[in-house]
């Protein structure tokens, strides 16, 4: 394959295609989780106080995550209907409309951040004053400057649509390693200490943005891209208005899972120690179902806007077999190899009845996660995102009661067991509706 030369997902054999797109994905992906432990690793050597400054700040990342969301999905979908169906205007438009609407976004955002800061930081009752400092100083830095992460998510929410997750893949992963590097230097060496920590993402951020800029000229998808131009309202409500669900739905999923963190502190430093653990084991089974996820959804968003309803069905057969063949494998290890892969991260004998507990049972859900995440992109690259938002939200929410209702018989088992049941209701509940809507709506 040429340099540039995006994946061609309307001809030619699909799983080739998939497998193409989602690589670089998932391979960025896996990066970033890499990332995401040696950051916590040079964070940790200032001490619990500096983790827990940068923790309480990174929810507030979480959300801004959840609000780039809407102009991302959005154009994602669009953009990729618009070069299946060829219609170069259009897509220029949607590309426009959602840089546009991504920048006005992150202006407001980092603004309520700087003049909030204070007050938003008083939500996590912390008492003493140098956490305090130190959440703010993370906070107002890396969400003051939140502009360049929005442009880099919809640059790489366009490129993927286009076939051109390898340029997404390169741009993310020289940020990583330049985060990598100054992380060290920043905190330790300038002694800069949270501070720096913040400061080594809003740079690697700039320097991704940058990479991005460079690919943006030697790419005909985005030559003629005016961004000072008149907003267009049109292209720009339809953008939210598909990104508008699961904008919603991530920002509810980050307020539900720090509820559930706490009903699982609790039940003391060993089970959310476990489940700290735990989740980045098994985020290598969400992980490459995400990249597959994003895949379906350019592969069925470039179908559909060609009209090629029979390949977007073999497409998501084709990318349900992959996923749950990976989904299945990954149930198996979690439930019949716990211990070995545990006792990988943690050593402490007391701790490790635990942990065998938290994969046994989280292993239980791993196929379902892996076939919602599939499927919720099939149904974003139709444009149609409310089902997969609706189905996340009412079984997402519903974890609270049943984690407070199983906890009280089962212990912290019970907070383990009403994650993976809601889990398995999603995958099996989604599936399901996906299926009776393309038999109806996705007829050559």
């Amino acid at each position: 394959m040429k340099k540039n030369q995006s994946i061609d997902l309307l001809h030619g054999p699909i799983f080739k295609s998939l497998s193409l797109l989602a690589i670089p994905i998932m391979a960025t992906y896996f990066i970033q989780m890499a990332y995401n432990l040696v950051d916590m690793l040079w964070i940790g050597f200032l001490g619990s106080g500096a983790v827990a400054s940068v923790g309480v700040s990174g929810n507030f990342m979480y959300l801004a995550n959840g609000l780039v969301n809407m102009p991302k999905i959005g154009s994602q979908a669009l953009v990729g209907q618009s070069l299946g169906a060829n219609n170069k205007k259009e897509t220029k438009n949607y590309i426009e409309a959602a840089f546009q609407s991504s920048i006005l976004f992150a202006l407001i955002y980092g603004i309520i951040i700087i003049v909030f800061q204070k007050n938003l930081i008083q939500l996590f009752n912390l008492k003493d004053s140098t956490i305090i400092q130190d959440a703010q100083n993370y906070l107002w830095i890396t969400c003051g400057f939140i502009i360049f992460s929005f442009v880099n998510q919809i640059f790489t929410g366009i490129l993927t649509a286009a076939g051109h997750s390898k340029n997404t893949f390169i741009a993310t992963t020289t940020g990583l390693v330049l985060n990598l590097i100054l992380d060290p230097v920043l905190i330790f060496v300038c002694n800069l200490r949270v501070i720096g920590a913040a400061l080594a993402t809003i740079i690697a951020q700039i320097i991704v943005t940058l990479v991005f800029l460079y690919d943006a000229k030697k790419l005909d998808l985005f030559q003629e891209i005016k961004l000072l131009s008149k907003p267009d309202k049109n292209h720009i409500s339809k953008i939210l208005k598909i990104g508008f669900p699961p904008s919603i739905q991530s920002m509810l999923f980050t307020c539900i899972s720090m509820y559930i963190a706490r009903l699982i502190s609790s039940f003391g430093a060993i089970s959310v120690a476990v489940q700290k653990v735990g989740s980045q084991i098994e985020s290598i089974s969400w992980m490459a179902a995400d990249g597959f996820s994003a895949s379906i959804n350019a592969f069925t968003s470039q179908n559909y806007g060609a009209k090629n309803y029979n390949r977007i069905q073999k497409g998501y057969k084709t990318g349900m077999l992959v996923v749950g063949l990976w989904g299945l494998l990954t149930s198996c290890i979690l439930i019949f190899l716990p211990g070995p892969i545990f006792s990988c991260f943690i050593h402490e004998s007391d701790i490790l009845p635990y942990g065998i507990d938290y994969l046994i049972i989280l292993g239980f859900s791993q196929l379902f996660m892996c076939i919602e995440i599939a499927t919720q992109g099939a149904f974003n690259g139709l444009g149609k995102t409310l089902p997969p938002s609706i189905v996340s939200i009412v079984f997402t929410s519903a974890r609270i009661p049943m984690a407070i209702v199983l906890s009280h018989f089962l212990g912290v088992n019970g907070i383990w067991w009403a994650i993976s049941i809601s889990s398995i209701i999603k995958g099996t509940v989604l599936v399901t509706w996906f299926i009776l809507y393309s038999k109806r709506r996705l007829i050559a």
